[in-house]
Protein backbone atom coordinates (compact mmCIF):
# COMPACT_ATOMS: atom_id res chain seq x y z
CA UNK A 1 0.00 0.00 0.00
CA UNK A 2 1.32 3.44 -0.92
CA UNK A 3 1.94 5.76 2.04
CA UNK A 4 1.33 9.48 1.61
CA UNK A 5 3.69 11.82 3.50
CA UNK A 6 2.25 14.61 5.61
CA UNK A 7 3.75 17.96 6.55
CA UNK A 8 3.51 20.34 9.48
CA UNK A 9 3.33 23.74 7.76
CA UNK A 10 3.77 27.03 9.59
CA UNK A 11 2.35 30.02 7.78
CA UNK A 12 0.87 27.93 4.93
CA UNK A 13 -2.26 29.14 3.17
CA UNK A 14 -5.09 27.37 1.38
CA UNK A 15 -7.16 24.25 2.10
CA UNK A 16 -5.67 21.06 3.54
CA UNK A 17 -4.89 18.27 1.12
CA UNK A 18 -6.96 15.10 1.32
CA UNK A 19 -3.97 13.24 2.73
CA UNK A 20 -3.50 15.85 5.44
CA UNK A 21 -7.19 15.78 6.30
CA UNK A 22 -7.14 11.99 6.63
CA UNK A 23 -4.20 12.17 9.03
CA UNK A 24 -5.18 15.31 10.93
CA UNK A 25 -4.94 13.37 14.18
CA UNK A 26 -1.19 12.93 13.56
CA UNK A 27 -0.13 16.34 12.31
CA UNK A 28 -1.15 19.92 12.94
CA UNK A 29 -1.02 23.04 10.79
CA UNK A 30 0.21 26.04 12.78
CA UNK A 31 0.00 29.67 11.68
CA UNK A 32 1.54 32.73 13.30
CA UNK A 33 0.19 36.24 13.26
CA UNK A 34 2.18 38.34 10.79
CA UNK A 35 4.54 40.97 12.13
CA UNK A 36 3.24 44.54 12.29
CA UNK A 37 6.35 45.43 10.28
CA UNK A 38 5.95 43.77 6.88
CA UNK A 39 9.69 44.06 6.21
CA UNK A 40 10.76 42.28 9.37
CA UNK A 41 10.09 38.95 11.01
CA UNK A 42 8.52 38.79 14.45
CA UNK A 43 11.01 39.73 17.16
CA UNK A 44 10.77 37.77 20.38
CA UNK A 45 10.97 39.90 23.51
CA UNK A 46 13.29 37.71 25.59
CA UNK A 47 13.17 39.71 28.84
CA UNK A 48 10.11 37.99 30.27
CA UNK A 49 11.41 34.56 29.29
CA UNK A 50 14.73 35.19 31.01
CA UNK A 51 12.93 36.42 34.12
CA UNK A 52 10.73 33.32 34.14
CA UNK A 53 13.81 31.07 33.88
CA UNK A 54 15.49 32.98 36.73
CA UNK A 55 12.45 32.63 39.00
CA UNK A 56 12.18 28.91 38.20
CA UNK A 57 15.84 28.64 39.19
CA UNK A 58 15.03 30.39 42.48
CA UNK A 59 17.50 33.22 41.92
CA UNK A 60 17.16 36.87 42.88
CA UNK A 61 18.38 39.48 40.43
CA UNK A 62 21.35 40.12 42.70
CA UNK A 63 22.19 36.40 42.79
CA UNK A 64 22.31 36.28 39.00
CA UNK A 65 24.24 39.54 38.82
CA UNK A 66 26.87 38.08 41.16
CA UNK A 67 27.21 35.01 38.96
CA UNK A 68 27.70 37.15 35.86
CA UNK A 69 29.79 39.90 37.47
CA UNK A 70 27.44 42.60 36.22
CA UNK A 71 25.03 45.05 37.82
CA UNK A 72 21.56 44.19 39.07
CA UNK A 73 20.15 47.23 37.27
CA UNK A 74 21.57 46.03 33.94
CA UNK A 75 19.85 42.65 34.33
CA UNK A 76 16.63 44.39 35.34
CA UNK A 77 16.71 46.42 32.12
CA UNK A 78 17.23 43.23 30.10
CA UNK A 79 14.29 41.50 31.82
CA UNK A 80 12.09 44.54 31.13
CA UNK A 81 13.21 44.68 27.48
CA UNK A 82 14.74 48.13 27.93
CA UNK A 83 18.14 47.01 26.62
CA UNK A 84 19.34 44.09 24.52
CA UNK A 85 22.37 42.14 25.75
CA UNK A 86 25.26 41.30 23.47
CA UNK A 87 25.36 37.79 22.05
CA UNK A 88 28.11 36.72 24.45
CA UNK A 89 26.26 38.20 27.47
CA UNK A 90 23.03 36.49 26.41
CA UNK A 91 24.91 33.19 26.25
CA UNK A 92 26.39 33.77 29.73
CA UNK A 93 22.92 34.48 31.13
CA UNK A 94 21.42 31.32 29.65
CA UNK A 95 24.32 29.20 30.94
CA UNK A 96 23.83 30.63 34.45
CA UNK A 97 20.13 29.73 34.22
CA UNK A 98 20.82 26.19 32.93
CA UNK A 99 19.02 26.82 29.63
CA UNK A 100 20.21 27.74 26.14
CA UNK A 101 19.37 30.41 23.60
CA UNK A 102 17.25 28.05 21.51
CA UNK A 103 14.87 27.63 24.49
CA UNK A 104 14.14 31.38 24.31
CA UNK A 105 12.52 30.79 20.92
CA UNK A 106 10.08 28.22 22.36
CA UNK A 107 6.40 29.12 22.37
CA UNK A 108 3.01 27.45 22.67
CA UNK A 109 3.16 26.13 19.11
CA UNK A 110 6.40 24.26 19.87
CA UNK A 111 4.65 22.10 22.47
CA UNK A 112 3.06 20.16 19.57
CA UNK A 113 6.40 19.35 17.91
CA UNK A 114 6.05 17.39 14.67
CA UNK A 115 8.51 15.15 12.83
CA UNK A 116 8.26 17.31 9.68
CA UNK A 117 7.95 21.11 9.56
CA UNK A 118 7.76 23.77 6.87
CA UNK A 119 8.45 27.35 8.03
CA UNK A 120 7.58 30.20 5.68
CA UNK A 121 10.15 33.00 5.42
CA UNK A 122 7.67 35.60 6.66
CA UNK A 123 6.98 33.51 9.79
CA UNK A 124 10.55 33.15 11.01
CA UNK A 125 10.97 34.49 14.54
CA UNK A 126 13.98 36.51 15.61
CA UNK A 127 16.01 37.44 18.66
CA UNK A 128 17.99 40.67 18.51
CA UNK A 129 21.19 41.31 20.46
CA UNK A 130 23.11 44.53 20.79
CA UNK A 131 26.36 45.29 22.68
CA UNK A 132 25.33 48.95 22.96
CA UNK A 133 21.94 50.62 22.90
CA UNK A 134 22.41 52.39 19.56
CA UNK A 135 25.32 50.46 18.03
CA UNK A 136 25.32 47.68 15.42
CA UNK A 137 23.89 44.39 16.57
CA UNK A 138 23.17 40.77 15.65
CA UNK A 139 19.82 39.21 14.82
CA UNK A 140 19.22 35.46 15.12
CA UNK A 141 16.53 34.11 12.79
CA UNK A 142 15.19 30.71 13.88
CA UNK A 143 14.85 28.31 10.95
CA UNK A 144 12.71 25.65 12.63
CA UNK A 145 10.88 25.16 15.90
CA UNK A 146 12.89 22.65 17.91
CA UNK A 147 11.88 20.77 21.05
CA UNK A 148 14.15 20.45 24.07
CA UNK A 149 15.21 16.90 23.15
CA UNK A 150 16.28 17.82 19.59
CA UNK A 151 19.83 17.05 18.51
CA UNK A 152 20.33 20.01 16.18
CA UNK A 153 19.77 23.76 16.11
CA UNK A 154 19.89 26.02 13.06
CA UNK A 155 19.67 29.80 12.79
CA UNK A 156 20.59 32.54 10.37
CA UNK A 157 22.94 35.02 12.04
CA UNK A 158 22.39 38.52 10.57
CA UNK A 159 25.24 40.83 11.56
CA UNK A 160 25.06 44.58 11.01
CA UNK A 161 28.15 46.32 9.62
CA UNK A 162 30.53 46.60 12.58
CA UNK A 163 28.44 44.17 14.64
CA UNK A 164 30.23 41.66 16.86
CA UNK A 165 29.66 39.07 19.58
CA UNK A 166 31.34 41.26 22.23
CA UNK A 167 33.83 38.60 23.24
CA UNK A 168 34.05 34.84 22.90
CA UNK A 169 31.92 31.96 24.15
CA UNK A 170 32.40 28.21 24.38
CA UNK A 171 30.17 25.23 25.12
CA UNK A 172 29.74 21.57 24.22
CA UNK A 173 29.10 20.43 20.65
CA UNK A 174 30.09 21.11 17.05
CA UNK A 175 29.25 23.91 14.63
CA UNK A 176 29.03 24.40 10.87
CA UNK A 177 28.48 27.68 9.08
CA UNK A 178 28.00 28.91 5.51
CA UNK A 179 28.25 32.59 4.53
CA UNK A 180 25.14 33.48 2.55
CA UNK A 181 26.33 37.05 2.00
CA UNK A 182 28.80 39.62 3.29
CA UNK A 183 32.11 39.25 5.11
CA UNK A 184 33.04 37.71 8.45
CA UNK A 185 36.06 37.76 10.76
CA UNK A 186 35.79 34.55 12.77
CA UNK A 187 37.85 34.07 15.95
CA UNK A 188 38.60 30.46 16.92
CA UNK A 189 40.81 29.73 19.92
CA UNK A 190 42.57 33.10 19.62
CA UNK A 191 43.15 32.91 15.84
CA UNK A 192 41.24 35.13 13.40
CA UNK A 193 40.01 33.88 10.01
CA UNK A 194 38.60 36.11 7.25
CA UNK A 195 35.68 34.67 5.31
CA UNK A 196 33.63 35.89 2.35
CA UNK A 197 30.34 35.00 0.68
CA UNK A 198 30.26 31.32 -0.22
CA UNK A 199 32.87 30.26 2.36
CA UNK A 200 32.05 27.66 5.01
CA UNK A 201 33.55 26.54 8.31
CA UNK A 202 33.48 23.89 11.02
CA UNK A 203 34.81 23.88 14.59
CA UNK A 204 34.39 22.22 17.96
CA UNK A 205 32.19 24.38 20.16
CA UNK A 206 34.53 23.88 23.13
CA UNK A 207 36.99 26.23 21.41
CA UNK A 208 36.49 29.86 22.47
CA UNK A 209 34.80 31.52 19.50
CA UNK A 210 33.38 34.84 18.43
CA UNK A 211 33.01 36.96 15.32
CA UNK A 212 32.56 40.42 13.84
CA UNK A 213 31.40 41.93 10.56
CA UNK A 214 34.30 43.97 9.13
CA UNK A 215 32.37 45.04 6.03
CA UNK A 216 30.03 47.89 5.22
CA UNK A 217 26.95 45.77 4.49
CA UNK A 218 24.89 43.14 6.29
CA UNK A 219 26.44 39.70 6.75
CA UNK A 220 24.18 36.62 6.84
CA UNK A 221 25.37 33.18 7.96
CA UNK A 222 23.55 29.87 7.97
CA UNK A 223 24.70 28.49 11.34
CA UNK A 224 24.10 24.96 12.63
CA UNK A 225 24.87 23.64 16.14
CA UNK A 226 24.68 20.12 17.45
CA UNK A 227 23.57 19.47 20.10
CA UNK A 228 21.68 22.74 20.77
CA UNK A 229 23.92 23.86 23.63
CA UNK A 230 24.37 27.40 22.27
Amino acid sequence: MRKTATRNVIGAQGPQSAATARKSHRTKTVSRKPSSNSEANSEIKIGGRLKHARLIKGLRLQDLADKLDCSESFLSKIENNKVRPSLSMLHQITVALDINISILFADQADQNFEQIQIIRAKDRQTIKTNPSRSGPGITLERLVAMERSSLIEANIHCIDPGGHTDGVINHEGEEIGFLLEGQLDLELDGVWYSLSEGDSFFFRSTLPHGYKNPGNKLTRILWVNTPPTF
